[in-house]
């Protein structure tokens, strides 16, 4: 059986980062990461992710952003969902200082993901 991952409003997110001046984009980083951890089956440790981004000075997190990319697509594989490859989108979106954008992108794909179903199981009954 696949695991379910949450479904998440992205304007809400969006404006709590931007409100909180990019602490809550943390939260949500660590909730993505998870999530793409759920679905594509890879081992990733969001306080890993986080912590050699800040020891890089934001170069870990530029190259994440585009494994993100790769991940999703296999997400989706995993999923029966068409997700496109947008890695070298993430990446120029990062390096231009639009992560947040990225952020925005990938979440709406796990929601996409999310809001597959895994497919049901249909017990018949053969005693008449």
């Amino acid at each position: 059986m696949r695991a379910q991952i949450e479904e998440r409003n992205i304007v809400v997110y969006l404006l709590l980062t931007l409100v909180t001046c990019g602490i809550f984009g943390i939260y949500w980083l660590i909730v993505m990461l998870k999530d793409i951890a759920t679905t594509s089956g890879e081992d990733i440790n969001p306080w890993m992710v986080i912590l050699l981004t800040i020891i890089t000075c934001g170069i870990y997190g530029i190259y994440y952003s585009y494994m993100m990319g790769k991940y999703m697509v296999k997400a989706g594989e995993n999923y029966n969902v068409k997700i496109e490859d947008n890695s070298i989108l993430y990446l120029i979106l990062t390096i231009f200082g639009f992560g947040i954008v990225t952020y925005c992108l990938v979440q709406n794909d796990l929601n996409t993901i999310a809001k597959t179903k895994a497919p049901e199981v249909i017990v018949t009954n053969d005693n008449n």
